[in-house]
C-alpha cells in the first residue's frame, strides 16, 4: 500500500508544476470521492490519483511508459502501477483498465480539467455553486477546453455503467472537498 504522503511525495519528486499538482490534488479528491459512493478504500483510490500522471512534467513523450519504470525502481505494488498507467490506455500506452477504480480514473481524470477550466471562468471562481448544467454546456462547446478529449471522459462513464450527467456531479463533489487546495472556493 502506498500511503498519501508516499504518493504525494513522489508526485512532487517530478513535478514541480503548479498546475500539474494541482490537476493531481483533484484527481485524488474525486478518486477519494468515488471511492467512499461505491464503499471502496479512498486512501487506495486516492493515492493512485495523486500520481496518475507522475512522468508528464517530465517525460510528456512517454507519459504512463515512464511512470511504470518510475514506480517499479520505487519499489511500488503491481496492483498500483497497473491501475495508474491504465488511465493512458488507447491514448499513449495499451494497458486497458480493468477493475472498476481503474475504470472511474479513466473516466474523471479529463473531466476535472474541464471543470477547473469551467469554474476559472465564472466571475466567482468558485467551484462550491456549480452546477451540471453549467459544464454541460462548456463539455458541448469543442472550443472551450478544447485539448479536453470529451470522447475519454464518455467511454469512461460506459465503461463505470453511470450516465454523465451523475459523474459530471460526483467529480464536482469530490473537487468541492478539495476547493481551498485546488484554488476554486471562491474570492
Amino acid at each position: 500500500m502506498l500511503t498519501r504522503d508516499e504518493a504525494y511525495a513522489l508526485l512532487t519528486k517530478y513535478n514541480e508544476s503548479e498546475a500539474l499538482v494541482t490537476h493531481a490534488l483533484a484527481v485524488e479528491a474525486v478518486m477519494r470521492y468515488f471511492a467512499r459512493q461505491f464503499d471502496e478504500d479512498a486512501d487506495y483510490w486516492g493515492a493512485v490519483g495523486l500520481i496518475h500522471d507522475l512522468d508528464y512534467e517530465k517525460y510528456p513523450e512517454e507519459h504512463c511508459h515512464k511512470t511504470k519504470e518510475i514506480l517499479e525502481s520505487e519499489g511500488v505494488d503491481e496492483d498500483i502501477i497497473h491501475a495508474v498507467i491504465s488511465h493512458g490506455w488507447n491514448i499513449c500506452i495499451d494497458v486497458e483498465p480493468t477493475r472498476h477504480m481503474e475504470k472511474v480514473l479513466y473516466a474523471i481524470d479529463e473531466l476535472t480539467g474541464l471543470i477547473h477550466a469551467a469554474v476559472l471562468m465564472r466571475p466567482n471562481k468558485s467551484i462550491m455553486d456549480l452546477g451540471v448544467k453549467s459544464v454541460k454546456k462548456k463539455f458541448k462547446s469543442k472550443a472551450f477546453a478544447s485539448g479536453v478529449n470529451r470522447e475519454v471522459i464518455l467511454d469512461g462513464c460506459e465503461m463505470i455503467d453511470m450516465e454523465l450527467d451523475k459523474v459530471i456531479q460526483w467529480t464536482i463533489e469530490g473537487m468541492k472537498e478539495a476547493a481551498p487546495e485546488l484554488g476554486l472556493a471562491g474570492e
